[in-house]
């Protein structure tokens, strides 16, 4: 079959349009990668006789040579055997000898075939060509130029892959040698390098496969188990001549260039002594951000959350989010004394919420960046959180309308936890947000930490493998491959609704902050980034000495933007205040006035007539499917649930059901997330029924309580404490109309989430007078499960609430009623009930 194959190819007709061309090399290739010696252009013949009219015939002719080679002429015997042998087009037929032909011109004839070369080696040849371009797919990468400084591997791997072309020699891994560098090998279907060609000279193939996989993007992909995935990416980075930009687009490439080093510049001449976490030696961050956004905004997004963490921060604020530059600037005042409550935090930790225009596609679009603590990835399930509500509240149930965007360092990426339970998220039904980008700035070191003391990992992003994200290494000092990537990046989230990585391999020009001196620990790569030009200035030389932009238009762009942010800081000057509630990611319109107060002051009546509550225990005592067969355990339990509705009394779980379902009667929507409680860890609650008949089959009573009722999510999440609460406060941010609720399965395993509950829950609104009505709910008993499960450690939240002397926290109140006023008291409180189960609101 492979013969067939290979002699089937080798039979198609190479017309003069196929002939190979030279494709000009946009940048020299780099010097330790394989040169290109000579130019293939020597025009290809087709076999006279061979047309599309006479195809069927060949075909017919070919399948009976193969069945028995002495069943056709003479003529043909000869053709197939020189075409499956190798011949080159147009050799391969020879025309019959006449009839007065001597024996001895026949033999010379059919003596052609045999100085051929053999089959088997035409197959091996052109699978190994096969292999060595998937070669290039799969490990070019670990040599493409990513380190702008040119002293690292960005894989921290110097040694170079043996399959890889980098030198003539090399060739001998394939059972190739130079002398095979201009001979054609028909292209196989799993690469656009061809571009309009079927075939290419092995010289050609080569050089191609550098400019796409070796130069300044690395792309780390063949991982994927998606073949339609696979060629999407292939094509976008393999298809000769595709990373073109119009002479437009590198001016506004440019200008955002421009508006991300001055902005720097500008607060190193004012603040020279202030920490700011800048950008310096990543500044092309900023017009990748922008690029990401006005691609999706294009796509039809007009929702983006971000989540980030401080370092270019506030480049970001005021370059991505469109933050007022005076607001920024006035952050840098000691003077200033807060308007609101609280201790505020530093300026680089703070988030915004601003709605816009986008120049580019002239669309509205919604952008928030979520505040952050000093826990860098701490915030990374909160921002997809925040994303999967405003997703549901819009009606968004595929990603089409609302994205997340998160920011990371490299070493933290590597470093920290929550960053794989994040991404284990991602595909979950009730937890996905239909693809996030991640931007890596991957400055190469982490404070002081060498990468090769901070990861096992050749790539700090190798953690977005476990879900099939390509990953897409970008050399940060060449801006239009960063920008094209970003491009893609967005494209790819559009198309498939899935995760991908931009890593940006790039340098941090300072120290960890503006006041730290990086020489102690780096001396060299320090020497190195002293001397290095800033990446504005090498765009800018490039599109002068290509005639995009003069000397004069460069310095006027400069000029203008300095300006702007002279006029800005002097305004600056005028305030007094600092408003904290200006900074807020998630402002709550309809819950606060503009100036921050609740429009409203009073309690509505939690109180339910009899009937309400009766209709909700039946509902809860029944299934409310027809021919849906439950187990017969579970119709005991449902029993003896409507014996205590007639009887007028409740246990946990119909309390719990009648708390939940009187407020989806009022339109509040309910969102209960955790480690199995669907069921409930005890095998109390049930809210979700399952079919012992038919798989998958399940039936949720709460929704068909009343005819205009809220939505009731209940979700079984991953076994992740810290992630799947982040993500339930993320939530719980978008709205004041909601109950959400996370369950432990047990009250000490808030343990391992304790840092939401310290850095986001307690402190968020001292910090950043954030609201939010988050319930845990931390179940707990003394019925033999050990020291570990006999306490939810509620002195831990009693410490955390005694801050105000004249605010206690409640103890025995009525389940439904904290649930209630939930809504209304955000905050920490405690309820114990007779099961010595604690709910904590």
């Amino acid at each position: 079959m492979l013969n067939l194959r290979t002699c089937a190819a080798k039979l198609r007709p190479l017309t003069a349009s196929q002939t190979v061309k030279t494709i000009s090399q946009h940048r020299p290739a780099a010097p330790r990668t394989f040169q290109q010696l000579r130019c293939y252009s020597a025009p290809v013949a087709a076999e006279p006789f061979l047309s599309g009219t006479s195809s069927n015939y060949v075909e017919e002719m070919y399948y009976a040579w193969l069945e028995n080679p002495k069943s056709v002429h003479k003529s043909w015997d000869i053709f197939f055997r020189n075409a499956n042998a190798g011949a080159a087009p147009g050799t391969a037929y020879q025309s019959p000898p006449p009839l007065t032909t001597s024996l001895s011109t026949l033999s010379q004839a059919q003596s052609l075939v045999q100085t051929q070369p053999n089959v088997d080696k035409l197959v091996e040849d052109h699978l190994a060509v096969q292999s060595l371009i998937r070669a290039y797919q799969i490990r070019g990468h670990h040599v493409a130029q990513l380190d702008p400084l040119g002293i690292l591997d960005a894989d921290l791997d110097s040694s170079l892959p043996a399959d890889i072309i980098t030198s003539t020699d090399k060739l001998g891994f394939y059972g190739l040698d130079e002398s095979d560098l201009d001979k054609v090998f028909h292209l196989p279907t799993t690469t656009f390098i061809g571009g309009n060609e079927s075939a290419l000279p092995l010289r050609e193939i080569i050089r191609r496969l550098e400019m796409a996989y070796c130069q300044h993007i690395g792309v780390e992909f063949m991982f994927i188990n998606d073949l339609e995935q696979c060629q999407w990416i292939r094509q976008k980075f393999e298809t000769p001549g595709i990373m073109q930009f119009t002479n437009e687009e590198k001016r506004t490439l440019l200008a955002r260039l421009v508006r991300s080093t001055r902005f720097e510049e500008f607060l190193h001449r004012k603040w020279s002594s202030e920490k700011r976490f800048g950008l310096e030696g990543c500044e092309v961050l900023i017009p990748a951000l922008k690029t990401i956004i006005d691609k999706s905004s294009e796509k039809g997004v007009d929702y983006v959350i971000m989540g980030m963490p401080h370092r270019g921060r506030l480049n970001v604020l005021a370059n991505v989010i469109r933050k007022e530059l005076e607001q920024i600037f006035c952050q840098f005042d000691s003077k200033l004394e807060a308007a609101d409550e609280g201790s505020g935090d530093v300026k680089y930790h703070l988030g915004m919420y601003h709605r816009r225009i986008n120049r580019v596609t002239d669309r509205n679009i919604t952008l928030s960046l979520v505040a952050n603590p000093s826990h860098l990835e701490a915030a990374d399930p909160v921002v997809q959180g925040k994303t999967k509500a405003e997703q549901f509240y819009c009606g968004d149930t595929e990603g089409k309308k609302v994205m997340s965007i998160l920011l990371h360092g490299d070493a933290a990426f590597a470093g920290q936890g929550i960053v794989y339970e994040t991404f284990h998220l991602s595909d979950l039904p009730s937890y996905t947000t239909h693809g996030t980008v991640h931007v890596v700035v991957n400055n190469q070191i982490g404070f002081t930490t060498d990468p090769r003391m901070a990861r096992s990992s050749p790539y700090p992003t190798d953690v977005a493998r476990v879900v099939n994200a390509p990953i897409f290494h970008v050399n940060a000092d060449d801006p239009e491959a960063v920008v094209y990537v970003c491009n893609v990046a967005a494209e790819w989230r559009s198309t498939f609704h899935k995760d991908v990585v931009v890593d940006l391999v790039c340098y941090r020009r300072n120290g960890h902050n503006e006041m730290d001196e990086p020489m102690f620990t780096q001396p060299l790569m320090y020497k190195q980034i002293r001397k290095q030009k800033p990446v504005l200035q090498k765009y800018a030389e490039l599109l002068i000495s290509q005639g995009v932009v003069n000397q004069p238009e460069y310095e006027e762009e400069i000029a203008k933007y300095d300006k702007i942010c002279e006029e800005a800081h002097a305004r600056s000057k005028d305030e007094k205040i600092l408003h904290i509630k200006h900074w807020l990611d998630s402002p709550w319109p309809g819950f606060f006035t503009l100036d921050g107060q609740p429009r409203s002051m009073t309690c509505p009546s939690t109180g339910l007539n009899e009937e309400d509550l009766t209709h909700i225990g039946e509902v809860a005592s029944s299934v409310p499917v027809e021919d849906f067969t439950i187990h017969g355990g579970l119709s005991r339990i449902l029993k003896t649930r409507g014996e205590m509705v007639k009887n007028r009394t409740v246990d946990w779980a119909l309390a719990e059901y009648m708390a939940f379902g009187s407020l989806l009667k009022e339109g509040i929507h309910i969102r209960l997330s955790g480690q199995d409680v669907e069921r409930g860890t005890f095998s109390h609650r049930h809210h979700v029924l399952h079919d012992q008949n038919v798989d998958k089959r399940t039936c949720i009573p709460m929704n068909h309580l009343w005819p205009n009722q809220a939505p009731y999510t209940v979700c079984n999440s991953s076994l992740s404490e810290y992630g799947v609460l982040g993500f339930e406060l993320g939530f719980a941010m978008a709205s004041p109309n909601a109950l959400v609720l996370w369950e432990a399965q047990f009250g000490d395993f808030h343990n391992t989430a304790q840092c939401i509950i310290d850095q986001f829950i307690c402190p968020g609104q001292a910090k950043w007078v954030r609201q939010n009505g988050i319930v845990l709910l931390l179940p707990h008993g003394m019925e033999g499960m050990g020291p570990e499960h006999s306490s939810a450690r509620p002195e831990r939240f009693l410490q955390m609430c005694n801050d105000d002397p004249d605010v206690f926290p409640v103890s025995g109140g009525p389940y439904g009623v904290v649930l209630s006023l939930a809504l209304l008291c955000p905050g920490l409180g405690w309820v114990e009930n007779s099961s010595s189960r604690v709910g904590l609101a």
